[in-house]
């Protein structure tokens, strides 16, 4: 077997190293970085041909006239303050309206159920799930994102506390949180214990683990957020 050895049994062992003609297959991290940017552009491509932009009745330059194309309807959000104008197939979720419709991509999508929190928004001033809401039934509806908490140039005491007491890792599930603390400061029918917080904040999932700093970043901002300071 040329330079490949023999085991005591006569079988031929392979030894890769030893065999200079052998063709060399794809690396293992080349070939998952291949499938997972092609499996991202298949799975955003319906939402991305579901919801199109139609321009801000607030901007007349940037309205359009044009019906909406067959099969979708047009509607109209309050976004951080502006009028927008989206086009959207009855089916298109809030989530997707927003990051491919507007590009406001600091709302994230995790686990598309309901069950991570990460696509937390405000509605009305109402902390929801967007992953979970049809965006025609937001015509009309007041829509606040984490692009939308600075003010002015200045950061929402919220954000400041967050960046304050390490309230984050990833980063990925930060938006969410953020979005969902600011919702709780403003109830006030929700408890101001350690373990209130922790309870309203229970929809919103850390899998960096950094509940404790979160926790402290909300309480130090309490008094910000109550005092109409956000």
């Amino acid at each position: 077997m040329d330079d490949n050895r023999r085991s005591s049994t006569g079988v031929g062992i392979y030894e890769p190293g030893n065999d200079s003609t052998q063709p060399r297959s794809p690396g293992r991290r080349r070939f998952l970085q291949t499938a997972g940017v092609s499996g991202l552009v298949v799975a955003a491509a319906p939402a991305l041909s579901q919801v199109s932009y139609a321009g801000s009745p607030d901007q007349s330059a940037t309205q359009t006239d044009a019906p909406p194309a067959e099969g979708k309807q047009r509607i109209t959000l309050t976004v951080n303050g502006q009028r927008q104008q989206l086009d959207v197939t009855p089916n298109v979720i809030l989530l997707d309206a927003l990051r491919h419709g507007l590009g406001l991509t600091g709302t994230k999508k995790g686990c598309d159920h309901g069950q991570c929190g990460a696509c937390t928004i405000l509605v009305n001033d109402t902390a929801i799930n967007s992953c979970l809401s049809l965006a025609v039934t937001h015509d009309g509806d007041e829509i606040t994102t984490v692009e939308g908490l600075e003010k002015n140039g200045q950061q929402h005491p919220i954000q400041q506390a967050f960046l304050e007491h390490d309230a984050y890792q990833c980063g990925y599930c930060t938006a969410g949180q953020m979005m969902s603390a600011v919702a709780i400061l403003q109830d006030d029918s929700i408890g101001t214990s350690d373990a209130d917080v922790r309870e309203a904040m229970s929809g919103n999932i850390c899998r960096c683990g950094a509940y404790k700093n979160i926790v402290a970043a909300i309480q130090s901002a309490r008094g910000a957020v109550k005092g109409g300071n956000a």
